[in-house]
């Protein structure tokens, strides 16, 4: 199940991307499920929550166990390295705060919040920020922006890759083995 890079930029395997971003819009569901709505059952809505939370994370688990059994790791070569703990913050008061206030008592509410719902989905998916998840950061990983070195060349490319791992720093010019979780994210497990 190994995609390569267009040579248009496009970024392959499509579906795992949907998935991971709706595993990084899980706090929002837990949320809702928690708040309820006065337009829909608990039970309907609760197991709409639960499904939204259950099935991508669930998807991103089985992406990482498929990629271990299949060995589906790449050699990256660290370069220009940016660290992206501040996206995490971004992030928490992008999705959470605006939502929060959010009574979803009438129709409207509920329909406005489906919609900006689905532009938060669509610019996840758009600006590749599909490897932003909570689940990560409680587990002690760091997200890493990398530019490979130009004459570094190999699997990652001339663009650039996302490093989802425990270490606190990247030094330029090392390299290291991390699985592929999609064409532009990595994620490397430590033992």
């Amino acid at each position: 199940m190994t995609t390569t890079r267009h040579s248009t930029g496009a970024e392959g395997l499509k579906i795992a991307r949907l998935l991971m971003v709706l595993s990084s819009i899980s706090p929002l569901f837990v949320i809702w499920a928690i708040r309820g709505s006065h337009l829909i059952s608990d039970r309907w809505l609760v197991s709409a929550c639960a499904l939204l939370i259950l099935l991508p994370n669930g998807f991103l688990w089985l992406r990482l166990r498929t990629a271990e059994r299949l060995k589906d790791r790449r050699e990256l070569v660290i370069g220009h390295v940016e660290d992206h703990r501040d996206h995490l913050l971004v992030y928490l008061f992008a999705m959470l705060v605006p939502f929060y206030a959010d009574e979803m008592a009438h129709w409207r509410t509920l329909i406005s919040t489906l919609v900006t719902v689905g532009f938060i989905v669509f610019l996840f998916w758009h600006l590749n920020l599909h490897y932003m998840n909570l689940l990560f950061a409680v587990k002690g990983y760091r997200v890493f922006t990398v530019n490979p070195p130009e004459h570094a060349n190999g699997v990652s490319g001339k663009t650039g890759f996302v490093l989802v791992t425990r270490r606190v720093s990247l030094v330029k010019g090392e390299r290291l083995s991390a699985y592929r979780l999609s064409d532009t994210v990595y994620i490397e497990k430590t033992a």
